[in-house]
């Protein structure tokens, strides 16, 4: 049997069309949930159309959205009980189907070295999908890169999206299978070609913002400066910035509200993902700190700004991406020279989650 260790609605949408690709297969598939996000779940797995987890490694009662890093060591506590005293049971549940159990962990969250850790303890093979990614420093970002590393350590086999990825995996133990990219662009076209319920009306043309991570919507000078220079830009192209609950806390905390004018700069409740996809697919470029759009945009072909220190994918450097550094000089450039960034779409180039299913299959026979 195959489970699926994930926490989090981004590991979800990477590893649905994975999880799709072995159902098909008539693999015996899970998901195995830590609880990282809850209130979010049902939402994102109607999208995704995945089924309810199977498993909970921590207890469904009481769970809650771990919100902070402070957080970690409670749910990390309530994961090594209930995976402590159900461990003969799950490692049954793992071998029910007669052929080599399978643990697949993804990314870069507390979810991915401790799901690695949990399948190695259950005797499974385990796999991680988005392996070896590294930004350089193990500050930026934190703790995601530490936990890539960490995952790096307790793996058997390593899909590394590019040659990069897997050049940083060389001295790790295991299999290293380079997928070619990462599974969003398999996500991206499964968006795409769902039906949209969003309602949200937008002009013929128009640029996307989201900048959320802790590093900078906690630097008030960093936040202000990032916004205004949007604001400026949105006399040229409106922009839609899209914001969850502790974003919108942090600008009525600065007193920012008086940027956005609800027409050429505008705040909006941010989408679900079939719902997010093709108003990105529209947008003329993208200015936003988020790791997994900056892969979106890149296979759509459309101009992107990271808003960041460092970062650990480097997909159109370059050419399509620009790393602001939070530079805002560099932000500025991007903003006034985006249409030199636009490159052809590669959406239908790369297919990771038949790749990793044919490895599955293959050591798994």
């Amino acid at each position: 049997m195959i489970a699926f260790i994930v926490g989090t609605t981004a590991e979800l949408i990477k590893i649905a069309p994975v999880y799709h690709e072995l159902s098909d297969r008539g693999r015996d598939v899970e998901i195995w949930y830590t609880g990282q996000h809850v209130e979010e779940l049902p939402a994102a797995l109607g999208d995704l159309d995945l089924p309810r987890p199977a498993v909970w490694l921590v207890p469904e009662r009481g769970a809650r959205n771990l919100a902070r890093p402070v957080d970690a060591p409670r749910w990390a506590l309530r994961l090594a009980r209930t995976v402590l005293s159900q461990r003969g049971r799950l490692r049954a549940r793992l071998r029910r189907d007669g052929r080599q159990p399978w643990v697949l962990v993804h990314g870069d969250t507390f979810t991915a070295p401790l799901g690695a850790l949990v399948g190695r303890l259950l005797g499974a093979r385990v796999g991680h999908v988005e392996a070896g990614m590294r930004s350089g420093s193990l500050l930026h970002p934190f703790p995601e890169e530490v936990n890539r590393r960490v995952a790096a350590h307790l793996v058997d086999v390593h899909f590394a999206p590019s040659a990069n990825e897997a050049h940083n995996l060389r001295h790790r133990r295991g299999a290293v299978v380079v997928t070619g990219a990462n599974t969003i662009v398999d996500a991206v076209r499964f968006a795409l070609s769902r039906p949209s319920s969003s309602t949200l009306v937008l002009p013929e043309r128009y640029a996307v913002a989201t900048l959320h991570r802790f590093e900078l919507v906690s630097k008030e000078d960093l936040y202000r400066t990032a916004l205004e220079l949007l604001r400026d830009a949105s006399r040229n192209v409106p922009i839609v910035y899209f914001a969850g609950a502790s974003e919108r806390e942090r600008i009525a905390q600065y007193g920012l509200d008086g940027l956005f004018d609800g027409e050429r700069f505008r705040i909006e409740q941010k989408l679900s993902y079939v719902d997010f996809m093709p108003v990105l697919a529209r947008a003329q470029y993208v200015v936003t700190d988020s790791g997994g759009l900056q892969e979106e945009s890149n296979h759509l072909g459309i101009p992107c700004a990271i808003h960041r220190a460092k970062t650990e994918r480097h997909e159109g450097e370059g050419s399509q991406m620009v790393l602001t550094r939070y530079d805002a000089g560099r932000l500025r450039r991007f903003l006034e020279t985006y249409e030199q960034h636009r490159i052809e779409p590669s959406l239908d180039d790369f297919h990771p989650s038949r790749q990793i299913a044919d490895t599955v299959d293959l050591l798994g026979a």
